[in-house]
């Protein structure tokens, strides 16, 4: 298989797995939407972590197989190919990116799909698509601009350049930059310490960010007061007031 998932004390570890450069191609895509769906079904799966291995996150596209596709090939496929990481992008979970080496174009779309991305230091990103004379195609376009701005997705796009550690940490790319031997080591601790935290209350709360996104501001702050007022009914918000009461902040259990 070219993508697995392997699960752990709550914590799903969805592995890239085609070296030399974890190339996407249509069949390793088709096994992403299918393991996002698998880690968000999944009662074991509390955090997800994204992971390319110790070398190379992915360096993007299989060129190679594109290059045979015509237009009527790619219309038919395009499709696919965004599902397969939107599905990622709405696993129900926290989710997080262990970026090591090259993410690029599909990589670096891959790593937007997460909630959090932490990189190693020598880890570079970027849309090379341009240079291919193209544009990305698995919502590059759309979560990048999102998250660092139009002018910056824009000069990333548009020149194709790829961008180190430092300046991705710069411009928000990025959210933490550690050594690259301490990539999945970092991105693990962060997974399994919201893999503790109150399942529900965690998905009420990515859902709302990224739905509220996606709206107007009353539309937002009405999905947030609906989830809000849902949450009185679950067993760890008993948990979590009758803790506080009794024993101080953040020493809550949840189930």
């Amino acid at each position: 298989m070219t993508v697995n998932l392997e699960v752990s004390e709550g914590v799903g570890t969805i592995r890239l797995d085609r070296p030399p450069m974890n190339a996407l191609d249509i069949a390793t895509q088709d096994r992403l939407r299918e393991l996002a769906a698998e880690a968000s079904d999944r009662d074991d799966v509390r955090a997800v972590i994204l992971y390319g291995g110790e070398k190379v996150f992915a360096a993007g596209a299989d060129i190679k197989e594109m290059q045979r596709m015509d237009h009527t090939a790619m219309v038919k496929r395009s499709k696919g190919l965004q599902d397969a990481f939107t599905a990622v992008a709405r696993i129900p979970k926290p989710v997080v990116a262990a970026v090591t080496g090259y993410a690029l174009g599909g990589g670096c779309e891959l790593a937007l799909c997460a909630d959090y991305r932490i990189a190693a230091d020598n880890a570079k990103l970027g849309q090379p698509e341009i240079l291919l004379g193209l544009i990305p195609g698995a919502g590059g376009t759309q979560r990048l601009a999102r998250l660092v701005g139009p002018s910056k997705a824009k000069d990333l796009i548009f020149t194709g350049r790829h961008v180190r550690a430092d300046e991705a940490l710069t411009i928000g790319l990025v959210d933490r930059v550690v050594p690259a031997a301490e990539v999945y080591e970092q991105a693990h601790a962060w997974a399994a310490k919201l893999a503790q935290g109150p399942a529900l209350a965690l998905r009420a709360a990515k859902e709302c960010v990224d739905a509220g996104l996606e709206a107007d501001i009353d539309t937002g702050l009405a999905i947030e007061r609906n989830w809000f007022a849902g949450l009185f009914a679950t067993e760890d918000r008993e948990r979590g007031m009758r803790s506080f009461v009794e024993e101080g902040p953040g020493k809550a259990k949840f189930v």
